[in-house]
Protein backbone atom coordinates (compact mmCIF):
# COMPACT_ATOMS: atom_id res chain seq x y z
CA UNK A 1 0.00 0.00 0.00
CA UNK A 2 1.39 3.44 -0.86
CA UNK A 3 2.45 5.27 2.28
CA UNK A 4 2.93 8.99 2.94
CA UNK A 5 6.06 9.48 0.74
CA UNK A 6 4.44 7.72 -2.21
CA UNK A 7 1.16 9.60 -1.88
CA UNK A 8 3.02 12.90 -1.47
CA UNK A 9 5.02 12.12 -4.61
CA UNK A 10 1.79 11.40 -6.52
CA UNK A 11 0.30 14.64 -5.15
CA UNK A 12 3.22 16.73 -6.37
CA UNK A 13 3.13 15.11 -9.78
CA UNK A 14 -0.61 15.58 -10.20
CA UNK A 15 -0.45 19.17 -8.99
CA UNK A 16 2.04 19.98 -11.74
CA UNK A 17 0.08 18.12 -14.41
CA UNK A 18 -3.60 18.86 -13.74
CA UNK A 19 -4.09 21.91 -11.53
CA UNK A 20 -5.93 24.58 -13.52
CA UNK A 21 -7.34 22.06 -16.01
CA UNK A 22 -11.10 21.68 -16.59
CA UNK A 23 -12.81 18.30 -16.51
CA UNK A 24 -14.90 18.02 -19.68
CA UNK A 25 -16.16 14.47 -19.15
CA UNK A 26 -15.90 11.66 -16.61
CA UNK A 27 -16.02 7.98 -17.51
CA UNK A 28 -16.63 5.55 -14.65
CA UNK A 29 -15.96 1.97 -15.72
CA UNK A 30 -16.27 0.44 -12.24
CA UNK A 31 -19.14 2.06 -10.39
CA UNK A 32 -18.33 0.62 -6.94
CA UNK A 33 -15.18 2.72 -6.87
CA UNK A 34 -16.96 6.09 -6.63
CA UNK A 35 -19.42 7.80 -4.33
CA UNK A 36 -22.06 9.12 -4.86
CA UNK A 37 -23.46 6.94 -7.65
CA UNK A 38 -21.45 6.95 -10.86
CA UNK A 39 -23.96 9.05 -12.83
CA UNK A 40 -24.10 11.74 -10.14
CA UNK A 41 -20.33 11.62 -9.58
CA UNK A 42 -19.68 12.22 -13.28
CA UNK A 43 -22.36 14.86 -13.68
CA UNK A 44 -21.16 16.93 -10.72
CA UNK A 45 -17.56 17.02 -11.94
CA UNK A 46 -18.16 17.80 -15.61
CA UNK A 47 -17.18 21.39 -16.33
CA UNK A 48 -15.35 21.81 -13.02
CA UNK A 49 -11.81 23.17 -12.78
CA UNK A 50 -9.18 21.33 -10.74
CA UNK A 51 -8.09 23.96 -8.25
CA UNK A 52 -5.74 22.15 -5.91
CA UNK A 53 -4.30 18.73 -5.13
CA UNK A 54 -3.71 18.18 -1.41
CA UNK A 55 -2.77 15.28 0.83
CA UNK A 56 -3.77 14.21 4.33
CA UNK A 57 -2.00 11.12 5.59
CA UNK A 58 -2.37 8.50 2.84
CA UNK A 59 -5.37 10.27 1.26
CA UNK A 60 -5.33 12.53 -1.80
CA UNK A 61 -7.72 15.50 -1.68
CA UNK A 62 -8.52 17.07 -5.04
CA UNK A 63 -10.38 20.40 -4.87
CA UNK A 64 -12.66 21.40 -7.74
CA UNK A 65 -14.52 24.60 -8.53
CA UNK A 66 -18.10 24.61 -7.34
CA UNK A 67 -16.97 23.76 -3.78
CA UNK A 68 -16.35 20.08 -4.40
CA UNK A 69 -13.51 17.95 -3.04
CA UNK A 70 -12.74 14.40 -4.06
CA UNK A 71 -11.21 12.21 -1.37
CA UNK A 72 -9.14 9.49 -3.02
CA UNK A 73 -7.52 6.53 -1.27
CA UNK A 74 -5.17 4.47 -3.45
CA UNK A 75 -5.37 1.40 -1.19
CA UNK A 76 -3.12 -1.44 -2.37
CA UNK A 77 -2.55 -0.90 -6.09
CA UNK A 78 -4.10 2.43 -7.10
CA UNK A 79 -2.24 4.68 -9.55
CA UNK A 80 -3.00 7.96 -11.31
CA UNK A 81 -1.50 8.83 -14.68
CA UNK A 82 -1.94 11.61 -17.23
CA UNK A 83 -1.95 10.36 -20.83
CA UNK A 84 -3.00 11.49 -24.29
CA UNK A 85 -6.69 10.84 -24.89
CA UNK A 86 -6.07 8.73 -28.01
CA UNK A 87 -4.34 6.03 -25.95
CA UNK A 88 -6.52 2.97 -25.52
CA UNK A 89 -7.88 2.29 -22.05
CA UNK A 90 -5.91 -0.21 -20.04
CA UNK A 91 -7.72 -3.23 -18.64
CA UNK A 92 -7.58 -1.74 -15.14
CA UNK A 93 -8.31 1.91 -15.99
CA UNK A 94 -11.48 2.33 -13.95
CA UNK A 95 -12.11 6.09 -13.70
CA UNK A 96 -11.15 8.53 -16.44
CA UNK A 97 -11.27 12.31 -16.15
CA UNK A 98 -11.12 13.88 -19.61
CA UNK A 99 -9.41 17.28 -19.46
CA UNK A 100 -9.74 20.36 -21.63
CA UNK A 101 -6.15 20.10 -22.91
CA UNK A 102 -6.82 16.84 -24.75
CA UNK A 103 -5.34 14.63 -22.05
CA UNK A 104 -6.90 12.15 -19.63
CA UNK A 105 -6.32 11.78 -15.93
CA UNK A 106 -6.78 8.04 -15.47
CA UNK A 107 -7.07 5.99 -12.31
CA UNK A 108 -5.76 2.44 -12.64
CA UNK A 109 -6.23 -0.21 -9.97
CA UNK A 110 -5.61 -3.91 -10.61
CA UNK A 111 -7.34 -4.98 -7.40
CA UNK A 112 -10.19 -2.45 -7.49
CA UNK A 113 -9.71 -1.55 -3.82
CA UNK A 114 -9.29 2.21 -4.33
CA UNK A 115 -12.15 4.56 -3.51
CA UNK A 116 -13.16 8.10 -4.52
CA UNK A 117 -15.65 10.06 -2.44
CA UNK A 118 -16.97 13.36 -3.79
CA UNK A 119 -18.13 15.73 -1.06
CA UNK A 120 -18.63 19.44 -0.57
CA UNK A 121 -15.38 21.23 0.24
CA UNK A 122 -15.12 21.54 4.01
CA UNK A 123 -16.67 18.12 4.60
CA UNK A 124 -13.69 16.07 3.42
CA UNK A 125 -12.40 15.38 6.92
CA UNK A 126 -15.65 13.54 7.69
CA UNK A 127 -14.88 10.84 5.12
CA UNK A 128 -13.77 7.40 6.32
CA UNK A 129 -10.48 7.30 8.18
CA UNK A 130 -10.02 11.07 7.94
CA UNK A 131 -12.47 11.46 10.82
CA UNK A 132 -9.96 10.12 13.35
CA UNK A 133 -6.63 10.68 11.62
CA UNK A 134 -3.68 11.80 13.74
CA UNK A 135 -1.25 14.65 13.12
CA UNK A 136 0.97 14.83 10.06
CA UNK A 137 4.54 13.67 10.81
CA UNK A 138 6.19 17.08 10.61
CA UNK A 139 8.11 18.97 13.33
CA UNK A 140 5.29 21.53 13.53
CA UNK A 141 2.42 19.06 13.95
CA UNK A 142 4.01 15.99 15.57
CA UNK A 143 5.30 17.68 18.69
CA UNK A 144 7.49 15.99 21.28
CA UNK A 145 4.83 16.69 23.89
CA UNK A 146 2.10 15.02 21.83
CA UNK A 147 4.19 11.96 20.99
CA UNK A 148 5.35 11.52 24.57
CA UNK A 149 1.79 11.79 25.87
CA UNK A 150 0.45 9.22 23.40
CA UNK A 151 3.26 6.74 24.09
CA UNK A 152 3.12 7.11 27.87
CA UNK A 153 -0.65 6.60 27.98
CA UNK A 154 -0.73 3.41 25.94
CA UNK A 155 0.55 -0.10 26.46
CA UNK A 156 1.04 -1.19 22.88
CA UNK A 157 3.77 -2.73 20.81
CA UNK A 158 5.67 -0.04 18.92
CA UNK A 159 5.03 -1.43 15.44
CA UNK A 160 1.29 -1.48 16.16
CA UNK A 161 1.48 2.06 17.55
CA UNK A 162 3.22 3.45 14.47
CA UNK A 163 0.75 1.77 12.11
CA UNK A 164 -2.23 3.34 13.90
CA UNK A 165 -3.32 6.25 11.70
CA UNK A 166 -5.14 7.86 14.62
CA UNK A 167 -1.76 8.28 16.35
CA UNK A 168 0.37 9.49 13.42
CA UNK A 169 -0.85 9.99 9.85
CA UNK A 170 0.83 8.35 6.90
CA UNK A 171 3.19 5.73 8.32
CA UNK A 172 2.75 2.18 7.03
CA UNK A 173 4.58 -1.12 7.09
CA UNK A 174 7.74 -0.11 5.24
CA UNK A 175 8.48 3.10 7.08
CA UNK A 176 7.49 1.77 10.50
CA UNK A 177 10.16 -0.93 10.14
CA UNK A 178 12.73 1.56 8.90
CA UNK A 179 12.04 4.13 11.61
CA UNK A 180 12.28 1.52 14.37
CA UNK A 181 15.62 0.31 12.99
CA UNK A 182 16.95 3.86 12.89
CA UNK A 183 15.78 4.36 16.48
CA UNK A 184 17.15 0.98 17.70
CA UNK A 185 13.71 0.10 19.08
CA UNK A 186 12.33 -3.44 18.87
CA UNK A 187 8.99 -3.59 16.99
CA UNK A 188 7.37 -5.36 19.97
CA UNK A 189 8.74 -2.97 22.60
CA UNK A 190 5.82 -1.71 24.68
CA UNK A 191 5.12 1.97 24.02
CA UNK A 192 4.97 3.16 27.63
CA UNK A 193 8.43 1.69 28.38
CA UNK A 194 10.33 4.00 26.03
CA UNK A 195 12.78 6.39 27.64
CA UNK A 196 12.67 10.13 27.03
CA UNK A 197 15.79 9.79 24.88
CA UNK A 198 14.26 7.00 22.79
CA UNK A 199 11.14 9.08 22.17
CA UNK A 200 13.23 12.02 20.96
CA UNK A 201 15.26 9.77 18.66
CA UNK A 202 12.08 8.10 17.37
CA UNK A 203 10.52 11.45 16.52
CA UNK A 204 13.60 12.70 14.68
CA UNK A 205 13.91 9.37 12.85
CA UNK A 206 10.34 9.71 11.56
CA UNK A 207 11.10 13.12 10.09
CA UNK A 208 14.44 12.02 8.64
CA UNK A 209 13.12 8.82 7.05
CA UNK A 210 10.05 10.36 5.45
CA UNK A 211 11.97 13.34 4.08
CA UNK A 212 14.57 11.09 2.47
CA UNK A 213 11.84 8.88 1.01
CA UNK A 214 9.99 11.87 -0.45
CA UNK A 215 13.22 13.15 -2.00
CA UNK A 216 13.67 9.70 -3.61
CA UNK A 217 10.07 9.84 -4.89
CA UNK A 218 8.97 6.97 -2.68
CA UNK A 219 9.63 3.26 -2.48
CA UNK A 220 8.77 0.80 -5.25
CA UNK A 221 8.76 -2.72 -3.82
CA UNK A 222 5.97 -4.19 -5.94
CA UNK A 223 4.03 -1.93 -8.28
CA UNK A 224 4.00 1.70 -7.10
CA UNK A 225 4.42 4.32 -9.84
CA UNK A 226 4.20 8.11 -9.57
CA UNK A 227 1.98 10.34 -11.72
CA UNK A 228 4.62 10.38 -14.48
CA UNK A 229 4.58 6.58 -14.65
CA UNK A 230 8.00 6.20 -13.01
CA UNK A 231 9.02 4.06 -10.04
CA UNK A 232 10.43 5.55 -6.85
CA UNK A 233 14.03 4.78 -5.85
CA UNK A 234 13.97 4.69 -2.05
CA UNK A 235 13.95 0.88 -2.09
CA UNK A 236 17.68 1.23 -2.76
CA UNK A 237 18.11 2.93 0.62
CA UNK A 238 16.08 0.58 2.81
CA UNK A 239 17.90 -0.78 5.87
CA UNK A 240 15.66 -3.66 6.99
CA UNK A 241 12.43 -3.93 5.00
CA UNK A 242 12.51 -7.07 2.81
CA UNK A 243 16.16 -7.63 3.80
CA UNK A 244 15.61 -10.72 5.96
CA UNK A 245 18.74 -12.88 6.06
CA UNK A 246 20.98 -10.05 4.86
CA UNK A 247 23.51 -8.45 7.24
CA UNK A 248 22.44 -5.44 9.26
CA UNK A 249 24.11 -2.37 7.78
CA UNK A 250 25.03 -1.23 11.29
CA UNK A 251 26.33 -4.38 13.02
CA UNK A 252 26.37 -7.21 10.46
CA UNK A 253 23.81 -9.41 12.25
CA UNK A 254 21.33 -11.08 9.85
CA UNK A 255 18.02 -9.22 9.61
CA UNK A 256 15.04 -11.23 10.88
CA UNK A 257 11.41 -11.24 9.80
CA UNK A 258 8.49 -11.89 12.17
CA UNK A 259 4.76 -11.19 12.19
CA UNK A 260 3.67 -8.19 14.26
CA UNK A 261 0.16 -6.73 14.12
CA UNK A 262 -0.50 -9.23 11.31
CA UNK A 263 2.18 -7.59 9.20
CA UNK A 264 5.54 -8.89 8.04
CA UNK A 265 8.08 -7.07 10.23
CA UNK A 266 11.82 -6.74 9.74
CA UNK A 267 14.38 -5.88 12.41
CA UNK A 268 17.93 -6.47 13.64
CA UNK A 269 17.95 -8.70 16.74
CA UNK A 270 21.26 -7.24 17.88
CA UNK A 271 20.54 -3.52 17.41
CA UNK A 272 16.86 -3.70 18.39
CA UNK A 273 16.74 -5.60 21.68
CA UNK A 274 13.37 -6.28 23.29
CA UNK A 275 13.51 -5.21 26.93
Amino acid sequence: MPELPEVETVRRGLAALVEGKIVTNVVVRYSKMVSPKAEIFAEELEGKKILNVRRRGKYLLIDFSGDYTMVSHLRMEGKYSVVDRHEEYGKHDHVIFELDDGKDLRYNDTRKFGRMNLVHTGEELQVGGLKTIGPEPTPETLTLEYLTHQLRNRKRGMKSFLLDQSMIAGLGNIYADEVLWLSKIHPQQISNTLTDEEIEILRESIFEELQLAIEAKGTTVFSYLNADGHAGSFQNQLHVYHRQGLPCQRCGTPIERIKVAQRGTHFCPHCQVLR
